[in-house]
Order: C-alpha cells, then structure tokens, then sequence
C-alpha cells in the first residue's frame, strides 16, 4: 500500500499529540507528513525525529496545492475549522477535524454540507467513539444486561490552573472580535464526555434531540463556563445529564454511565475501561482497544473502511454546542464558592467533585441538587 500524505494544520498545543500519532503511523508506512500551516514555522527541535523536514506555510490552501496531500488534519482554533475545512474539501482533500466541530449550529451545518458537496470524507476528532468499548457497552444493552435503560449519566471532574485560560488568545472566550468561540468545559475539553453519553444513548444525531438544559457557571475569571451541566431529552424520551467542572478538589477520570432498572454499566472513556455492576451478579470489569480515528480515515480512503465519527454522528453535540451559545453568560461564582489553591495556580469550587458525580448518578442539575450557587436552568425546545 503506498503512503498518504498528510498537511496538519496546527501543530502547537494538542497539535503535538497529532505530530506524534503521525510519526507512529509514518513509521508503520502509513502515512507521510508532507506539510504543517503555522503562522510561525515550527523549529526543528520541534518536530519529533522521524517526520523528516515537511514543507511549512501559514498559507493552508497554497500548502495544500503545493504537496498533493490526499488528508488534512485540522488541530487549529474553533472559529476557524469550518472555513479549513472547506478549502481542504473544495481541492478534494479529506479530513480530520478536531473537535469541537464548529462554534455554532449554522457553522457545523455549513461545514457538514459543504464537505457532503465535495465529496470529501470527513472525520470528527472524538477519539473516544474509536473505542472498542462502544460497540461492546450497545450490546450488553441489546442483550438486556442491565433491563431497560433509564437514563445516561456523564461526570469530569478535571482541574485546570489560570494559565489554562491564557495559553491562547481565544481560550476560555465566548467570542472574540464579534465571532463565536464557545471554548467552554463541556464544549472543549470535557466535550467527550457529552459526544460520549449522547452516543450510549443512541442520540447522536440532530433529529435525536429535543431538549436542553443548562447550567452554566465560572469560578475563573473568564467568558466561559468551566462548571457547567447538561440536560438532554432525547426523541424517545431518554434524558441525558452531563455534569463537569475544570475546578475540582482532587481531579480524577472522566466518565459516562448507562443506567439501568436492573443494573449499570461505567465507561471511562479515556482508559478504555468498563465496569458491568447488575442485580444476582458480581461486578465485571473489561479493557478493550481503540481504534485510532486518523488511522481509521486512511483505511476509509485507501480500502474503503466504514468511517467511524462523521459529522452527521456528531449533530446532537452540536445542538449541545448550539444551546450553551444561546445561553446567557455563564454566572460568576460567588467569591465565597470557590478559593485558590495557590501551590498549583488553580481556583477550587469545594464540594464540587461530589455533585458531578451526584448529577451524573441521578441525572439531576446543580440546581436540583442543592447547589446554592446554581441558577435556575433555562430549558430550550430544540428544533432540527
């Protein structure tokens, strides 16, 4: 099989996790690097050994016509994905595009169309829908492993110091410059934990979804949340809750759980691992492996492999992404919610951990929990 070359666009920051999933599938013959769009080239210190000089342009189109790359993975700021994405689909370059997607619904719509149009395959950057344990948790479900499913539960309870949010002009920003950023905890970087319930819900879809509610809150001092929760409705009638913070007690894995009326099954999404808890049985514990999604994109266009997270599977987020948009901004803690821990530069919302994991067990907002500092959720018709 002869190699695809690749263009990455955006090299820093998680971009460098791509240069070294490139460098791991290069040096299987795979792929080549043939090109990084910077805005400042990157040094050779670095660019991981193994990957060669690859042409660098801050020019994305002008790179793309000058290597032939065949794909182009896009790592770069939110706002700018959709209009990447389409000058890679306009030269018939196919695509990984890192999540989030898109800032808005209309900007995922108009990226999603118009990769349809070209023709181009695109893959969503959810790698936690590459998980073996996917597909294994949907059949324990069908075989009726915990009875009927009641309900999905997600909890991520992450910890991120202030230098989190100033790492990049646009971090932590609802908008910049008049544009739509929406770098929040449940659209950024616990994002897999909403992609992730939603998926075990069968819910991934725009026309999947009828409901949200939110609740959006920020002990940092930024536009964003970073203490956030969710509630889905799904079309039939399931309820989704997702509740995550970037300012926990003592951080710990994320995780999404299927609920049961005879048991329930715990997905950590980023170790892979699956915890099947049911009535009359021992607990059962279960590892399994991934499929890398930029690996999976290579076989889509080399041998035709089914792709695993097409932009269409990833509509429900987006109505997520699109009602924390719509929302009002996220509310300022009180000074008297949240202290500083000042070893590790980070703020603290005390009791945090607790009703994370509380929202995700009962599927119950901050609110409905007790929490005195949350608002009253606002609770959106979704229309598809």
């Amino acid at each position: 099989m002869s190699t695809v070359d690749i263009v990455l666009a955006g090299a820093r920051g998680h971009g460098r996790w791509h240069l070294e999933n490139i460098r791991r599938l290069q040096d299987k013959g795979i792929v080549r690097l043939a090109g990084i769009c910077e805005l400042t080239p990157l040094t050779g210190d670095e660019i991981p050994e193994g990957l060669g000089t690859p042409e660098q342009s801050a020019d994305f189109g002008a790179l793309l016509d000058s290597t032939g790359a065949r794909i182009a993975v896009i790592c770069t700021p939110i706002p700018t994905h959709t209009d990447l994405a389409l000058a890679a689909a306009s030269r018939g370059v196919h695509l990984l595009l890192e999540k989030p997607p898109a800032p808005s619904y209309a900007e995922f719509r108009r990226m999603a169309d118009g990769v349809a149009a070209a023709g181009v395959a695109c893959q969503i950057g959810f790698q936690s829908l590459g998980s073996h344990a996917v597909p294994a948790i949907r059949e324990l479900v069908e075989e009726g492993a915990i009875g009927e499913v009641t309900g999905i539960g997600g909890a991520g309870a992450w910890a991120r110091a202030e230098a989190y949010y100033r790492r990049a002009p646009w971090a932590g920003k609802r908008r910049m410059n008049g544009v739509d950023v929406i770098d929040g905890a449940l659209t950024n970087p616990l994002a897999h934990a909403v992609a992730t319930a939603l998926a075990l819900g069968d819910a991934s879809r725009a026309e999947d979804v009828t409901r949200i509610e939110t609740e959006l809150l920020r002990a940092n001092d930024i536009e964003s949340d970073d203490t956030s929760c969710v509630r889905v409705t799904t079309a039939n009638g399931l309820r989704v809750t997702v509740a995550v913070t970037l300012c926990a007690e003592d951080p710990d894995e994320p995780y999404v759980v299927v609920h049961g009326d005879r048991g329930r099954i715990t997905y950590w999404y980023k170790q892979d691992r699956v915890l099947l808890q049911r009535a009359g049985h021992g607990p059962e514990e279960y590892e399994y492996g991934r499929t890398d999604l930029l690996e999976n994109l290579v076989d889509h266009v080399t041998d035709g492999d089914d792709l695993l997270v097409v932009p269409d599977a990833t509509g429900a987020f987006m109505k997520v992404v699109e009602a924390i948009r719509l929302a009002p901004d996220p509310a300022p803690l009180p000074a008297t919610a949240w202290h500083l821990l000042p070893d590790e530069d980070r703020r603290v919302v005390p009791g945090i951990d607790g009703l994370v994991a509380a929202a995700a067990d009962s599927l119950a907002l901050y609110s409905e929990l007790g929490a005195d500092w949350a608002r009253p959720h606002v609770a959106n018709e979704v229309s598809t």
